[in-house]
């Protein structure tokens, strides 16, 4: 990979990253694009081996993956 090409995408990880109470972290749905993955049904398997990872890394899944759910505006 070039340089150009991981400066750029370290500069979109950067973009989508937002802090709450003080931990940088990211949105799934925002990750799934990043990372070229079209459809949620795909990406949310890539998520479940990172959480199995974890388990098996003696981490608790929930101090990594929290479980926040998109609220949408109803009009």
């Amino acid at each position: 990979m070039k340089s150009e090409e991981i400066k750029t995408l370290f500069a979109q990880f950067e973009q989508a990253s937002s802090e709450l109470e003080g931990v940088e972290c990211w949105s799934a749905r925002e990750l799934q694009t990043l990372l070229g993955y079209s459809k949620w049904e795909n990406f949310s398997k890539v998520i479940d081996k990172a959480k199995e990872s974890c388990i098996k890394a003696g981490e608790k899944i929930s101090n990594h993956f929290p479980d926040v759910r998109k609220m949408v505006e109803i009009c």
